[in-house]
């Protein structure tokens, strides 16, 4: 920098110095300075030459013309000289202004320049965003290792046999009696829900029940525990229709309450007396249609005349509504888990111990081991569920109830466990098009027109669960958007032929709830800065929305170009709590498939026009990146993009180096920030200081500091600008903008603190080198203006409108080592009455004196007595005067 560039302090003491020139070229303004003398010494000679050949003239006019001829030409050469000083002082002013307002350009928010409707990109909502989703997505769960790890099978002693998976035996059953043993077993082990005997109650009273649940809850277990009860013959077989036949049947839904009204009516009347019926129907089947409330009054009547029951189950959702709404419809609730589990390990380890166990331990006390094990934290977070459905609750019963028996490992346990959210996302997509696909393509619709019908209908369930796995955490309303848009998608790809259905008035959000398994509370979300009450929907389990990526990416291939399109819509929604948690999420698929996932998402939007489509490319680059089989690989590339890449590539490569994970050391990140920002002339400086203030939050902040004091007393002026530039940056951004990680880190509580009042308030150790950075901007021409009005916001954020504290505490670390000479203290003074000045926002005297006596002399500050003090407008005291000590190049550079 050169001292023509440095200002402040001694320099507005000494209006009238002259500039000496940059001090890293001593010797070319010595070289300078001879060849100036040089220039007056040709021209002392050319003087005398051109006197002495018009000597015969001079001699010939008078002494006093003599002497006026030479006063005129004293004058003319002074007249020249001063002009020409006058016009290369004003080309210096003009270029020094030139380069402040360069400067000033490269301080701006590198994006606020996005063009569009949707305007700037809100960098702090999108980081909180970002640290509640990467939550959901804990890379310790690494999705390579173990998150879709099953436990297929498992022997537990003599008489546990475990096969896991989503087919459970008789599942492919349509019709038959069912066996007196699994009535007997269904009466030991069944757990009531809540609400069992109101259910019971209807059932008696109108013969015909209509349950509905979401499939896997316990509703068919709960069925026929009800068709069991209300059918039980007496105990001493004087029944004669005891022998006719079973007492429960399931019958084949194809022909549904139709088809058993008429078979009943057409039975003899003691062989089906007092029989229960249990009929499985699904109304959301493409072509299905649903029984009206007539065709259930012909049934109740049927059963009533031969003394039967029936219970049709069916799965909560737009299609059953008019079912559940009628008079015999009625919502089956959830088992609670704890008594659930209870009861499927005690029927595990009776059924192993009789009496007591190998080593002699009772039951009671296999039954207390289970539990704790169960309460573990790690086997909760392997679990990751916080409901079990009775299929669940079977099997982890039967893994504790193995390793508490020593036949299953802690290993084993725990597989088993992560094994559970695996196994209920590929029941969720297991087979869902199969009924389309079974069906031609020219199928005549019940209007008449060719095509498949009804896939909007059929594929909306599955997209929710999908959008609810990427978007978990946002409103409801941002959920259920983004569900419509990929069933849309979805519905395309299935049938590109023809336009898929969009219904409009079909949504059922209890139904949504219920068969994705998931739970809304009330929140917030941010809408431009403010936070609005919103309701937020979330899984009820931390490991299904890893399950379903894993499910949908490594099992059904064809459904990633609809999701990839999805994915690329997400991402120019203007939300942050939709584009970031989508960023987060596209993350995961690439660590699941690196070389799609890069090609078909993060390189197109890593080179696209908008910063918002870059940021999600290095977000993505990121989330990769926090996976340990991919670091390297993310690494190598993001390098690569730094340089030799596209100034989008480049941008990008910013952003990504900005999060900290995409290098492998803070000097390989650094090295590639420096390259970015002095490219080109400085083209990306920009986004380059913003990304290496956003390093400033890990561990190693110290490391940060020095390199970029390193760059300001750099040889080089594009290295300087990033130096300085990134210091003016220290106070300009905000915590909450620098999309920090650690959401236990001491700044967490301050993120509307500039990141300069926050380090100092948290980490007292950096503030000596933040103190030089911000003083070396504040003394250097081009980046002073910038660097003063930084300042004046520091100081205006001491204390909010409200007059609660702010920043003050900051303040208070940060100000006495900027201000230890007087020449700091008179910028200062200045500083606080041009605040108190303003016309728009005038500082009040008493917060000016407060924050002078911050500065200057804290400690006296504080002993002071009565309203005479020093400050704008008071007299100074005498005090000691403490010299900045500065390194060599504070030295050289003013």
């Amino acid at each position: 920098m050169s001292d023509d560039e440095q200002a402040g302090g001694a320099a507005d003491d000494a209006p009238g110095r002259q500039d000496e020139g940059r001090p890293s070229d001593s010797d070319g303004r010595k070289a300078g300075d001879g060849r100036g003398q040089g220039r007056d010494d040709r021209k002392g000679r050319d003087d005398r030459k051109g006197r002495d050949g018009k000597k015969g003239r001079d001699d010939r006019r008078t002494g006093d013309e003599r002497s006026r001829d030479d006063d005129g030409d004293k004058d003319d050469d002074e007249k020249s000289a001063e002009d020409e000083a006058a016009e290369k002082e004003k080309e210096r002013e003009r270029e020094r202004e030139r380069a402040a307002g360069r400067f000033k350009e490269r301080t701006r928010d590198p994006l606020a320049d996005e063009q569009g409707e949707e305007g700037p990109t809100d960098l702090a909502a999108a980081a909180r965003t970002r640290r509640a989703t990467r939550q959901l997505f804990d890379v310790r769960r690494d999705l390579i290792s173990f998150a879709h790890s099953r436990l297929q099978s498992a022997h537990i002693g003599d008489n546990i046999n475990l096969l896991l998976g989503s087919g459970h035996p008789g599942a492919g059953m349509r019709s038959g009696p069912v066996p007196e043993e699994e009535l007997r077993r269904l009466r030991r082990v069944h757990v009531e829900p809540r609400g069992y005997v109101r259910l019971r109650n209807a059932l008696r009273a109108r013969r015909l029940l209509v349950l509905g649940a979401a499939p896997g809850t316990g509703r068919t277990s709960t069925a026929l525990s009800l068709l069991d009860e209300v059918t039980q013959r007496p105990a001493d077989g004087t029944d004669a229709g005891a022998a006719a036949g079973p007492r429960v049947l399931r019958v084949d839904p194809e022909g549904g309450p139709r088809q058993l009204a008429r078979t009943l009516d057409g039975e003899e009347e003691e062989a089906r007396r007092g029989t229960g019926y249990l009929l499985e129907l699904s109304p959301a089947r493409p072509g299905a249609l649903p029984p009206d409330e007539m065709d259930l009054d012909e049934l109740a009547a049927a059963l009533a005349r031969r003394e039967a029951f029936a219970v049709i189950v069916v799965a909560v959702g737009s299609a059953a509504n008019p079912l559940l709404a009628g008079r015999y419809g009625m919502l089956c609730p959830p088992v609670p888990t704890e008594e659930l589990l209870a009861t499927r390990l005690r029927e595990r380890l009776e059924d192993r111990t009789a009496g007591a166990g190998q080593d002699g331990t009772p039951p009671a006390e296999l039954s207390a081991r289970a539990v704790a094990l169960a309460e573990r934290e790690e086997v909760k977070d392997a679990v990751g569920l916080k409901d079990l459905r009775p299929a669940e609750a079977e099997l982890l019963a039967s893994l504790l109830a193995g390793h508490v028996l020593g036949d299953v490992s802690y290993e084993e346990l725990l597989s088993g466990c992560r094994s559970l959210a695996a196994g209920q996302a590929h029941e969720w997509f297991a087979g869902v098009d199969r009924a389309l696909t079974a069906s031609p393509a020219g199928t005549e619709r019940p209007d008449g027109r060719a095509g498949r019908s009804d896939t909007a209908t059929l594929f909306h369930p599955v997209a929710f669960r999908i959008a609810l796995a990427v978007l978990g955490g946002a409103s409801y309303s941002a959920v259920a958007t983004a569900a419509h848009l990929l069933t849309w998608e979805l519905s395309v790809q299935s049938d590109p032929d023809h336009t898929p259905a969009r219904p409009l008035f079909c949504d059922d959000p209890e139904a949504d709830r219920a068969l994705s398994r998931a739970e809304v509370v009330d929140g917030e979300v941010e809408v431009d800065g403010h936070d609005v009450p919103a309701r937020l929907i979330w899984y009820r389990g931390s490991a299904l929305p890893s399950a379903v990526l894993t499910e949908l990416w490594d099992r059904h291939f064809p459904v990633r170009a609809p999701v990839v399109r999805w994915l690329r819509l997400l991402a120019d929604d203007p939300r942050p709590q939709v584009w970031m948690r989508a960023a987060v999420a596209a993350g995961e698929l690439c660590a699941r498939d690196f070389d799609h996932g890069y090609t078909e998402l993060v390189r197109p939007l890593a080179e696209a026009d908008t910063f918002r489509r870059r940021i999600f490319a290095a977000t993505t680059m990121d989330q990769a990146a926090g996976h340990d089989s991919h670091r390297r690989t993310v690494h190598k590339l993001v390098g690569d993009w730094s340089k030799h890449g596209s100034n989008p590539l480049r941008w990008t490569a910013a952003m990504a180096l900005g999060y900290g994970n995409a290098a492998a050391t803070t000097d390989d990140t650094l090295d590639a920030l420096a390259r970015i920002g002095i490219r080109d002339d400085g083209e990306q400086l920009a986004i380059a200081s913003f990304n290496v203030v956003r390093l400033l939050t890990l561990p190693d902040a110290a490391e940060v500091l020095a390199r970029v004091g390193e760059w300001t007393h750099h040889k080089r002026e594009p290295y300087q600008d990033l130096g300085l530039a990134t210091s003016v940056r220290l106070a300009l951004n905000t915590v909450e903008e620098v999309l920090m990680d650690d959401p236990d880190s001491p700044l967490g509580d301050r993120g509307d603190w500039p990141m300069a009042l926050a380090l100092a308030a948290t980490r007292p150790e950096l503030v000596p080198r933040m103190a030089d950075l911000l003083w070396t901007a504040l003394n250097t021409a081009r980046s002073k203006d910038v660097a003063m009005d930084a300042l004046e916001e520091l100081l205006r954020s001491a204390v909010r409108k409200s007059g609660a504290e702010w920043t003050r505490p900051g303040l208070a670390v940060l100000l006495p080592a900027l201000t230890t000479e007087e020449h700091d203290r008179r910028r200062l003074d200045w500083l606080l009455r041009r605040m108190m000045n303003d016309p728009e926002k005038p500082l009040s005297d008493a917060r000016a004196r407060d924050l002078w006596w911050l500065a200057v002399a804290p400690e006296e500050g504080r002993r002071r007595e009565g309203p005479r003090g020093e400050g704008p407008r008071g007299d100074r005291p005498d005090r000691v005067r403490s010299r900045r000590e500065r390194t060599r190049e504070e030295g050289i550079h003013g």
